[in-house]
């Protein structure tokens, strides 16, 4: 049984709920500001339920192949679920959900559920991963925040 590990990074974004939202459920553009190099998504377009993205991630030498999936939709909450498929058995269930604070302020958590197999799968992920199981999450959710804000910005300066 594999074990579990959780990283729940949480941010407060300058930026209004809809733009946050607008970057979540837009995932061909996910390489404009997380860590990954987007292969492919089908069916293309804004999530849905059942949507795919293959892509890779780490060093671009390495090519460590990652494939995402779509759970859980929720625009009316602004909560998206997804999950991960990696290297060695690792799977993360992701769950991310968007608070508004003001018209111009939201909230952004983000649930990271870490599935780690048993056995010498496990020890490799806890040895190579280690402090990136926290980490990853965090600088994740700080470049979206960032992204959001840029944005919002820019928007803000065309008008």
């Amino acid at each position: 049984m594999p074990k579990t590990f959780a990283a729940c990074p949480t941010e407060i974004v300058e930026a209004p709920i809809e733009v946050v939202w607008n970057l979540l459920t837009n995932i061909e553009s996910w390489g404009d500001f997380y860590d990954v190099r987007v292969i492919g998504v089908e069916p293309a377009g804004p999530a849905i339920v059942g949507q795919r993205m293959l892509g890779e991630s780490g060093p671009r030498w390495l090519h460590i192949g990652i494939s995402f999936e779509f759970v859980l939709i929720d625009e009316p909450h602004h909560k998206l679920e997804f999950d991960v498929r990696m290297p060695l058995a690792l799977s993360v269930h992701e769950e991310l959900d968007c608070i508004p604070l003001t018209s111009e302020r939201c909230r952004v958590n983000y649930h990271c559920n870490f599935g780690i197999p048993d056995g010498w799968r496990g020890a490799v992920i806890r040895i190579v991963l280690g402090r990136e199981l926290t980490k990853g999450p965090i600088d994740s959710i700080q470049r979206l925040k960032h992204a959001a804000e840029q944005a919002y910005r820019k928007s803000k300066s065309a008008i």
